[in-house]
């Protein structure tokens, strides 16, 4: 008998949609109080995640969700960064 594997879960900060963590763009706020995108998922810090979406992005911009995440201000470049990683895979 094959086991079935779980597939593990995270929360959009935007949409509140759990969904597989594949699905999701994961930021991390490391030690050194640095926010970085972590596409491999494996970052050692805290994390918070962003559904795939060009429209869910500028949302997070618009009511500084990450901030309010990371307890922190966000660097413009952030936003910035993760807007030309959503436009580069749609290419």
């Amino acid at each position: 008998m094959v086991k079935k594997r779980k597939v593990p879960l995270r929360k959009c900060l935007v949409t509140k949609e759990l969904k597989p963590k594949e699905e999701l763009i994961r930021l991390v706020k490391t030690k050194e109080n640095e926010i970085l995108i972590d596409p491999s998922g494996k970052l050692n810090g805290r994390g918070a995640y962003l559904t795939y979406d060009k429209e869910v992005f500028l949302k997070a911009k618009e009511e500084n969700l990450l901030a309010q995440a990371f307890k922190m201000k966000i660097e413009p470049k952030i936003y910035e960064d993760l807007l030309t990683l959503i436009s580069d895979s749609n290419e």
